[in-house]
């Protein structure tokens, strides 16, 4: 496992983000996966927001159970974790096991290579919602971002060989975020983009 760094806000995210979609377009359509948006998520979607330098993409997938998929990816390079297969449940919620469910495909950086992770989610369920949100919310609250960012740079700094520690800290601190990230969407009517 990689020593946890946070990076200071990179501009080329954003495109770095667009060439991995359309690849990712191709080699799916390829296999004959049925797949709706692929969307920019996590802190590098964030404009400003300090990140580890991966890029997070979640793909809306119809069936998380197509066995093309995993052969898709694998094709093209990515390497297939069959034992990740949920999300994070913020405390406090009950949420059926479907909500949570995802599929994860990701590259390491190495010979020129962008780390990237890729989510796979249907839509419409918790963990979609969620990282959409996540997002929406950051990026129209830049003081909440900024303040998350801080907290990332603390943590590297202080568990950086240590990811079990790193988030079991972040991903509590993130819930309390998204208690806010659910208030504002309720008051604004936010819903996730087509």
């Amino acid at each position: 496992m990689p020593t946890i760094e946070i990076v200071d806000f990179q501009p080329g995210w954003a495109g770095e983000f667009e060439r991995i979609a359309a690849e990712l377009r191709t080699v799916l359509s390829a296999a004959e996966v049925v797949f709706g948006p692929i969307d920019h998520i996590g802190s590098t979607a964030v404009d400003g927001l300090a990140a580890k330098d991966v890029i997070d993409i979640q793909v809306t997938i119809h069936d998380l159970h197509d066995e093309r998929l995993a052969a898709a990816m694998r094709c093209a390079g990515y390497l297939w974790w069959d034992d990740i297969r949920t999300d994070h449940s913020p405390p406090g919620m009950t949420l059926a096991t479907a909500e949570l469910e995802k599929r994860f495909a990701g590259q390491a950086a190495d010979g020129g290579v962008r780390r990237t992770n890729i989510h796979f989610r249907v839509a419409g369920r918790f963990n979609h919602r969620y990282a959409l949100l996540c997002r929406d919310y950051l990026r129209t609250h830049p003081d909440a971002a900024s303040a998350y960012g801080e907290i990332k740079r603390n943590l590297a700094r202080l568990v950086p060989d240590d990811p079990e520690s790193y988030y079991d800290v972040k991903d509590p601190v993130f819930d309390l975020i998204m208690a806010g990230a659910e208030e504002w969407a309720a008051s604004t009517g936010w819903i996730p983009a087509a």
